[in-house]
């Protein structure tokens, strides 16, 4: 009874956090949505939207910071720092490219590579190992996605080469949110405290040339309404959110399972669109989705089956520790 009274509150902060995640993303998907496309009101800037997200990230974790809600105890060397903003800021600008270059089809074939390359990039860089479960679940999740979410796929080179880029970076950032925590034993909203004002500032500077290139417009040569405004904000606001529920998940779990278990967000925003745009989903369209929920209940399972194990081992492992301790003073005399 004790241990179960243990594991609540700890359980109940997982599916918040989770719930957290999906909700958040959920909203910026649909609220970028009607800012972005031509129905809405056409706001192309998609890299210089990322700079705004992260700039009232940053100054509402500074802000945080400022009157003691979440003081700064640890310190992290100031390369590492710059490695991350360097990692995270590479990974946004090739999304991006990504977003552009490619079909709407090989762009989510990239972003479903993601999953097992965070995988494998976990076991090269940290040792993790999986079970043949959770690597079929992988397998049930990536397919499942792929079946409902992919249409046409065409590739060019320079599109190819940025969807790589995006990949690995994305990939490594994660990584990255993880093992900074871990390495310095620094919670998920300090962390972000001390990575989102370089990579805000950075972004700030680089996003209006690249969004440029890409768009052949200034930011100056848009024009404001009331309702661009309102969407602008939300979407920044909703940003902060999505910010914080993602390196405390990652931080709460991993990358790979952050990857796995994000992919409940597609199905939700393809639900919502069929409910709320009348967007068309055809039969392929549901058994694709139900195969991904199928490999996400899976995965859970295969995890839990993996810390149970993992626990019993070590539990083991101290019981014979003490029995040992135990039996030396017995043997002594």
């Amino acid at each position: 009874m004790e241990i179960k009274e243990r594991k609540s509150p700890f359980t109940v902060c997982n599916v918040g956090a989770w719930s957290m995640t999906v909700v958040s993303s959920v909203g910026i998907i649909m609220a970028n949505r009607q800012l972005m496309s031509p129905q809405g009101f056409a706001f192309a800037f998609a890299t210089t939207l990322s700079s705004f997200h992260y700039s009232l990230t940053a100054l509402v974790c500074l802000v945080s910071n400022a009157v003691g809600y979440s003081p700064s105890t640890h310190v992290i060397p100031l390369w590492e720092l710059i490695l991350f903003s360097v990692v995270a800021n590479a990974s946004i600008i090739a999304m991006n490219f990504s977003l552009i270059l490619n079909s709407p089809g090989f762009f989510q074939i990239s972003r479903l590579s993601m999953v097992p390359v965070v995988c494998v990039m976990e076991w090269i860089l940290h040792g993790k190992q999986f079970s043949r479960g959770a690597k079929m679940a992988v397998v049930m999740v990536v397919v499942g996605v792929g079946i409902s979410t992919v249409t046409d796929v065409k590739v060019n080179a320079k599109g190819f080469l940025c969807a790589c880029v995006a990949v690995l970076c994305t990939s490594l950032h994660q990584i990255l949110i993880g093992s900074l925590q871990k390495k310095y034993s620094i919670g998920s909203f300090e962390l972000l405290t001390k990575t989102t004002p370089m990579q805000a500032l950075s972004l700030l500077f680089l996003c209006p040339f690249i969004d440029f290139y890409l768009t052949g417009k200034f930011l100056s040569n848009y024009k404001f309404s009331s309702g661009a405004f309102i969407f602008l904000l939300l979407s920044c606001s909703i940003a902060v959110f999505c910010k914080v529920s993602l390196y405390l998940c990652i931080g709460r779990f991993s990358a790979s399972s952050f990857q796995v278990l994000g992919h409940m967000k597609t199905i939700c925003v393809m639900t919502l669109a069929w409910l709320l745009f009348d967007s068309k989903l055809s039969l392929k369209n549901f058994l694709g989705m139900a195969l991904a929920a199928m490999g996400m209940i899976a995965y859970t399972w295969a995890v839990e089956a993996e810390k149970d194990a993992t626990n019993s081992k070590s539990h083991r492992n101290t019981k014979d520790k003490i029995s040992g301790e135990v039996m030396k003073p017995l043997t002594s005399i």
